[in-house]
């Protein structure tokens, strides 16, 4: 059985993995309602080398509002939008960790579900003519809170920039890449070890701010008549971080995989101008 905190970061990475259509415009229902089960395998956390299992029966909405939408990147607020730059705000999500589970925390207090929200500034760098392929610029900064679902903590701010090109043909394809910062906070909640967890094996250790990894994302997807199939992978280094030495980080790079499909329920009849990039 899945914890009920494990559901929804899960579910944004399920976003991610059914969602994938690249930059284009074109006339779209308002809203649409699918019905799927998706699958994953992700680390327990960045650097970790003890991984979870998911399979998830789902149901899923897309919205497409002027201001406010909903879609493989999760949810979105839209602040300022012009012709190829477009700021917003955006969430994302990772998955709690029970530290009795995982070898390297075991006796330390558990992972708690982490939620993201922030601002996001993304730029069109470059289509070709028949906007098959898209190259866009992607500034995210997030605030990271912690929460068991009865309490919340801060645990800090990520920056994720990274450069995105999107590909449409008989299939969708998305490839991204880019480095991860964040503050000193955001690294000790994952890799800090305080004294009174201290043991021979998992020495104290104090984590700092600044240069989190890099991270190189995939995403393929295809929509049929009456079904969506999605897909994602995902790969972190954490090569040159400012936390490699830390006794948590069992390995220096993380990956995560997930798929999914999903089963069109409804959708509504107004249909609006759709382009799923900056600069509508």
């Amino acid at each position: 059985m899945i914890h009920r905190s494990k559901i929804i970061p899960c579910l944004i990475l399920l976003s991610m993995a059914l969602y994938t259509n690249p930059v284009r415009a074109e006339k779209k229902p308002l809203w649409e309602l699918s019905l799927g089960i998706a699958v994953f395998n992700i680390s327990d956390y960045r650097g970790s080398d003890e991984r979870s299992n998911y399979v998830i029966p789902f149901p899923y909405i897309q919205y497409r509002g002027k201001r406010f939408r909903f879609d493989r990147e999760g949810g979105h607020l839209d602040i300022f939008h012009t012709n190829g730059v477009k700021l917003d705000f955006s969430l994302g999500a990772g998955p709690p960790v029970e530290s009795r589970d995982n070898k390297a925390r075991e006796g330390m207090p558990d992972l708690n579900l982490q939620l993201e929200i922030g601002p996001q500034l993304e730029i069109r760098l470059a289509t070709n003519i028949e906007k098959r392929r898209i190259w866009r610029l992607i500034l995210p900064l997030r605030a990271a809170i912690a929460t068991d679902l009865s309490e919340t903590e801060t645990i800090g701010w990520i920056f994720a920039p990274h450069v995105q090109v999107d590909f449409k043909y008989k299939w969708d394809i998305g490839i991204a890449l880019g480095p991860l910062y964040a503050t000193e906070k955001y690294h000790d909640y994952f890799y800090q070890v305080a004294p009174q967890f201290a043991t021979a094996a998992r020495p104290a250790y104090d984590a700092s701010s600044g240069y989190s990894g890099t991270r190189l994302t995939f995403l393929v997807s295809r929509t049929f008549r009456k079904f969506h199939f999605g897909a994602f992978a995902r790969y972190d280094t954490l090569s040159g971080s400012v936390f490699e030495d830390s006794p948590l980080v069992k390995r220096n790079h993380s990956f995560m995989i997930g798929t999914g499909i999903a089963w069109y329920l409804a959708k509504s009849k107004k249909m609006v101008e759709w382009e799923n990039g900056p600069g509508e």
